[in-house]
């Protein structure tokens, strides 16, 4: 062995990563951070979040205790936040997930969620309500819904660098350019170390164990196609390029058990002249999410997705994916002079693609979009759309009647020139396949047998996610996983 001075190594330096690094610290672990990115490109997924959490709750006069610290009595007086409690966290996260989540790691998840809230603010992360993507202004209020009003203070950027920087006072040593490339045991199968590729060659770096925490396997072409089905190495890739299924792989190697939703992931609507990989300039605003209070349709002019069919937190992870299936995994988002005004602040960068007409015709042809097909589609919808009391912050009930494909909620008909269309293609954020943990997030082995000295917390935990993802609680899993795992390594490794 090269280096023999850790007892606990964390491979990753995103969100997922630094809290396990945090936490192993504090259980009195020597440890080391192994980044395959360099130093500019640091930060995994997290860094192109909105920093957005989702957690336990009772309002905005509990948050005030020790989560939104800074918040002014004015700023409080805007507010309308509702609450979030244990049974609707769970309700909503086995809804989008069809019951596929395991029910073990959803009470971890969300037990843990409030009390890893706190820790993170006592570690230097700080947090303000999300007013311009989570709320509606209505009678002077800032209304919030879907259950994720919370971000760290500067989006993902922000809370990466607060991460960071906490682990860099602390004394925890980072190695960048270094990726792990194999996971080493002693001949008992506990953990040794790992060997990684860095700057200088191969090494082999001792440490009684290990967190794995570098992500999942969407910026891999190959093992995207291969498990997500043919067309998938053509979508755009939201976050880093680093996360290429490293350390999913190497857990694969050793004989860790493979779980949860292989064949699905988060993906949502991208703005097709968005980059292959994430920009770290314009970060998350090539997303698109304003989608239910418009319509979307294909090249061909008809809708494919029901729009209002939930809050925007529960179904922009699955849109993505049938816009995967449609012509030239090509999809137009449409709005017209009443709601145009109520998008959100990423419709407004410079680098979006959109075009405005003062007929449907025009924007037809602008947006290559079949002139008849689109037609006929907003003509029928128009048609179907019944009258109601419109509220964008809550789910309204004004939907279209008599269609095949309804709009189930904040249906207004698509009337009012001018009328503008954004093109979006699909953007895949991370995998939800990964490996089996336990209770303590040690990784399991193929026989639901801990693998000793191995844990794991982030993107590439299997069987929280499946099919559907519910907004907020990606970032908040990534950091109360690995919290857990790095304070088991810790104890694991200094017992």
């Amino acid at each position: 062995m090269t280096d023999s001075r850790f007892d606990v190594i964390v491979v990753g330096a995103g969100n997922a990563a630094l809290c396990a690094a945090l936490s192993a610290h504090e259980a009195g672990a020597r440890v080391l951070v192994l980044e395959k990115a360099p130093l500019d490109e640091r930060g995994g997924n997290s860094l192109f979040t909105a920093g957005g959490f989702r957690f336990v709750h009772d309002g905005i006069d509990d948050l005030r205790k020790d989560v939104l610290v800074d918040l002014s009595p004015a700023e409080v007086e805007r507010i309308a936040m509702p609450k979030l409690s244990r049974q609707t966290y769970l309700d909503d996260l086995m809804r989008v997930t069809e019951g596929e989540t395991d029910e073990g790691l959803a009470e971890i998840l969300i037990g843990r969620s409030r009390q890893t809230m706190v820790w993170m603010r006592s570690h230097g992360v700080r947090f303000i309500p999300m007013f311009g993507r989570q709320s509606y202004l209505v009678d002077g209020k800032h209304h919030f819904y879907g259950g994720v009003n919370i971000e760290a203070v500067g989006g993902g950027w922000g809370l990466v660098d607060s991460l960071i920087k906490r682990v860099e006072k602390l004394g925890i040593e980072i190695r960048y350019g270094t990726e792990m490339r194999e996971l080493l045991q002693e001949r008992s199968g506990a953990i040794s170390g790992v060997r990684v590729k860095g700057p200088d060659g191969y090494a082999d770096i001792a440490a009684r164990a290990v967190v794995l925490a570098c992500g999942g396997f969407e910026a891999n072409p190959e093992m995207r196609t291969r498990y997500l089905g043919p067309g998938w190495e053509l979508c755009r890739v939201r976050g880093t390029r680093h996360n290429t299924g490293g350390g999913i792989r190497a857990a694969l190697e050793i004989g860790a058990q493979p779980f949860g939703g292989w064949s699905t992931c988060h993906a949502v609507q991208w703005d097709i002249s968005a980059p292959p990989f994430g920009d770290r300039v314009v970060l998350d605003n090539f997303q698109k999410h304003s989608y239910p209070i418009g319509i979307v349709v294909n090249l061909k002019g008809e809708r494919f997705i029901d729009e209002g069919a939930d809050y925007r937190n529960h179904t922009y992870a699955k849109y993505g994916r049938e816009v995967m299936k449609q012509p030239r995994r090509t999809a137009v988002q449409i709005f017209d002079a009443k709601t145009i005004d109520m998008v959100r602040d990423e419709y407004r960068i410079k680098q979006v693609t959109k075009f405005e007409a003062a007929t449907l015709e025009e924007l037809a042809d602008g947006l290559e979009i079949d002139r008849e097909g689109l037609q006929r589609t907003v003509r029928e919808f128009n048609a179907a759309c019944r009258p109601g009391s419109y509220n964008p912050s809550v789910l309204d009930g004004v939907a279209t009647q008599g269609l095949a494909l309804p709009k189930s909620n904040w249906a207004l008909p698509i009337d009012q020139p001018p009328y503008t269309g954004f093109v979006v293609t699909c953007g895949i954020t991370f995998t939800f396949g990964g490996l089996k943990i336990d209770r303590s997030a040690a990784v399991l082995d193929t026989g639901d047998q801990p693998i000793p000295g191995l844990y794991a917390g982030g993107e590439l935990v299997g069987g929280i996610f499946y099919g559907n993802y519910l907004g907020g609680a990606g970032l908040m899993s990534g950091a109360v996983f690995g919290r857990l795992a790095g304070g088991s390594a810790a104890a694991y490794a200094v017992r």
